[in-house]
């Protein structure tokens, strides 16, 4: 038969693919691990893609791939899209796509196969992937050709003798290193929140608690002075913030295919992350650094957002905001507390607020009063000049 690699997440569009392909291929599942897997949920979606028909299935760990390549920028530029949402999925769904397509060369298969539907941006993520990195696979898509509903394909799966409860999933939910995302009847409206239960972290904690996040050249080495491997200390602090049902929130976009679209998410770690680590630059950067970042890292953002992951200017970027990072080292504190936190402050050699130059609002060390006014003359001259020639 025809040899055939599937995206297999274990969710209801993938386990339709899997149980009609395998009628027609050698179907090949493959996962890849991008954080927030146990053993046991691994295992457990591996014993239902065999109950699917899969002839093999493999499990890829790209959790420090992930990190290394992908979430390592965003945390340089403090990716907010939209200010809002971390880039969870969209961020994941790249390196997926690149591991997916590796594996299928590596086996020789002359198809690969995906769950996204026509209506999203996934198919455009693995799609411009796939192409790319191995033009000569051919691409099935059975959701979206065939334009199925979710309905149409839990009859398939009854059909085939496959029924695991699909109709108690109310929420799709997709777990990463850098977030979850929250999708549901509440997310295809636009004025109805996402209910308590939707969020997969319930609230543990009640009583305020303080954490010491310690950065290295904009890389967080350290957790409470515990150190480890940067995409451990995310998973660590995630674990610790997830329990004040911290990084919840719905994010409104434009979509590659030119629709609005709107996702809840649960990000703990990613967004305690991004703000330490902004705050940590605000005291370490200059001016410029801080302006000029502000605009790359969105374009950084929007590109990956939109699958451009493989065009040379992610990597002209990339540079750029590696290289911002020399001297942003130092210890952030935060205090997490029930739905939010708060940043108290940092401790860094590289901190421009230093006390030998003076303080801000109170007292000058660095120049006269005469240069002040002198300063203050030139800097206003051109303002000057324009309201003096065009006064009528």
């Amino acid at each position: 038969m025809k040899k055939l690699v599937i995206a297999y997440s274990g969710g209801l569009d993938t386990s339709y693919c899997a149980v009609s392909l395998s009628k027609e291929f050698e179907v090949h599942a493959v996962s890849v691990n991008t954080g927030g897997f146990t053993k046991k949920e691994i295992d457990y979606i591996e014993n239902n893609a065999y109950k699917m028909g899969v002839t093999t299935y493999k499990n890829i760990d790209a959790v420090t791939t992930f990190y290394q390549k992908v979430v390592k920028y965003l945390i340089f530029g403090n990716v907010l899209k939209n200010n809002t949402y971390p880039l969870s999925v969209s961020a994941e769904r790249i390196i997926q796509a690149i591991e997916i397509i590796e594996y299928a060369k590596s086996i020789d298969a002359q198809y690969i196969a995906h769950g996204s539907t026509g209506a999203g941006n996934d198919q455009v993520r693995f799609d411009m992937i796939f192409q790319t990195l191995a033009p000569n696979v051919e691409i099935i898509t059975p959701i979206r050709d065939k334009k199925l509903t979710r309905q149409e394909e839990i009859d398939y799966l009854k059909s085939n003798g496959i029924d695991m409860f699909w109709e108690k999933a109310r929420y799709s939910i997709n777990k990463g290193l850098w977030g979850t995302s929250v999708g549901g009847s509440e997310t295809l409206t636009s004025d109805k929140p996402l209910p308590e239960d939707a969020y997969p972290s319930q609230i543990k904690h009640a009583e305020e608690e303080k954490v010491k996040l310690t950065f290295e050249k904009g890389e967080l080495v350290s957790v409470n002075g515990i150190e480890n491997d940067p995409e451990v200390n995310i998973e660590i602090l995630n674990n610790l913030a997830s329990a004040y049902a911290i990084g919840r929130d719905i994010h409104v976009g434009d979509t590659i295919v030119g629709i609005k679209g709107r996702v809840g998410f649960e990000a703990a770690a990613a967004l305690i992350t991004i703000k330490a680590h902004h705050l940590l630059e605000k005291h370490t950067l200059t001016k410029w650094q801080l302006q000029h970042k502000e605009y790359i890292a969105s374009f950084y953002g929007m590109h990956l957002h939109e699958g451009q992951y493989l065009d040379p200017v992610m990597r002209d970027m990339e540079a750029f905001l590696e290289s911002s990072q020399d001297k942003v080292s130092g210890d952030v504190t935060v205090t997490l507390k029930p739905y939010h936190f708060s940043l108290d402050g940092i401790s860094s050699k590289h901190d421009l607020m230093s006390a030998e130059f003076g303080s801000y609002g109170e007292e000058n060390k660095g120049w006269t009063a005469d240069e002040a006014k002198g300063f203050i003359k030139i800097l206003g001259n051109q303002n000057k000049i324009y309201q003096q020639v065009n006064s009528n």
